[in-house]
């Protein structure tokens, strides 16, 4: 059992550039269950990348002395592009330059080739045993993963993550917000596993959604089960949800420190050994199934007008329906615009720039009832 290290350069580069991505990897290839955990996919978001370096160290350790059980992938900086971004002296991580798109957005949807294969006869067929059904699925969707032809550079890099990750058991994004409060964005038929998780980690929230649109990582890990279960799925054929996918969302852009990533260390350690992939006691805890709510239900607050924001709560804070949270003071005729909340719930995010233009969202809140019925549920 021998922690490596895999050094990848990602084609389609500019001429005379090159960029690479580091993949370590611990316990024995091919064993079960298989976690991959990443970290810096959006490039100036770095709160993962300090707790993915902890990960590194702690696992190499476990795993010189056998204690990894399943097989672990770890990223601790995921998008060589996004870190390379400068602009007048502002690291620009999260859209692709050249593109303009979002480096977490547009990932692969694999569930297509593999149901097609699947009628078609050339995988399969499924049986009675919903493991054996699991593990075949798995190498289709890694096979599909392999078949991309991706064009850019940006694309192979969303490539190489999803070849790594799509045959997982148990997939960890690591992000942050703005500023915000610890949660985590996952689907409805994942979330009761990992309400483990957010105990551990302290999650203010987490926010449930079958399709959150514009197709993030960890939707192209996840959703795939939940499509090919809807066709295959009997009791004949049994189909698990055969990856278990989630974005957490450690806190805000400004929450770089030694003392919370240690925290989030340990609960990522220890939600591993709750799962099985490392053969360490896991301390037991009490999850909060009823912490969920719709991500269609959270109410993104925005600016009427440009201008100075102004925030009457504070991170954590519980609002009500018609509470005034913020204020937009317009600098130029010094008027102030009041901002309301439109549901009950906890304050989990707030923008960090303080200079706003009109429809820039303020703060958000996480509500019950569904708010939102058409168009993509994440933010750009």
């Amino acid at each position: 059992m021998t922690h490596a290290i895999d050094t990848i350069t990602l084609p389609h580069g500019r001429p005379g550039t090159s960029r690479t991505v580091r993949i370590h990897r611990f316990g024995q290839p091919g064993a079960r269950p298989k976690a991959y955990i990443q970290a810096g996919l959006h490039a100036g978001e770095l709160p993962g990348m300090l707790v993915a370096q902890l990960l590194v160290q702690q696992l190499a350790e476990l795993d010189a002395v056998g204690a990894v059980t399943g097989e672990i992938v770890l990223v601790p900086m995921a998008n060589p592009i996004g870190l390379d971004q400068m602009l007048l002296g502002t690291h620009l991580g999260r859209f692709d330059l050249a593109a303009g798109v979002n480096f977490n957005r547009s990932f692969a949807d694999l569930w297509e080739p593999v149901a097609q294969a699947l009628r078609d006869g050339r995988i399969g067929p499924l049986g009675p045993d919903a493991e054996s059904n699991r593990r075949l699925i798995q190498q289709a969707l890694a096979d599909a993963a392999q078949a991309l032809t991706p064009r850019t550079e940006a694309d192979a890099l969303r490539r190489l993550l999803l070849l790594n990750a799509v045959d997982a058991d148990l997939m960890l994004d690591l992000h942050c917000d703005s500023e915000a409060a610890m949660h985590l964005y996952t689907t409805p038929a994942c979330w009761p596993d990992f309400a483990d998780l957010a105990a551990r980690l302290g999650c203010l929230a987490a926010l449930l959604a079958e399709s959150s649109g514009g197709e993030p990582f960890d939707e192209a890990c996840s959703t795939p089960w939940d499509r090919l279960r809807a066709l295959f799925d009997t009791p004949e054929t049994p189909i698990p949800v055969g990856c278990h996918a989630t974005t957490v969302e450690l806190r805000g852009e400004s929450d770089v420190d030694d003392g919370l990533a240690a925290h989030d260390s340990v609960a990522i350690m220890g939600h591993l050994a709750w799962r099985g992939v490392l053969n360490l006691p896991a301390s037991a805890m009490e999850p909060d199934l009823a912490l969920a709510t719709p991500l269609a239900a959270v109410d993104r607050v925005r600016a009427p007008v440009g201008g100075v924001a102004l925030y009457h709560v504070a991170l954590g804070d519980q609002v009500t329906a018609g509470q005034h949270v913020a204020t937009v003071m317009d600098p130029a005729t010094g008027e102030r615009h009041l901002c309301h909340a439109d549901t009950d719930g906890p304050v989990w995010s707030r923008r960090q720039c303080r200079y706003v233009g009109p429809g820039d969202i303020l703060l958000s809140i996480a509500g019950r009832e569904v708010l939102v019925t058409e168009g993509n549920l994440l933010t750009a």
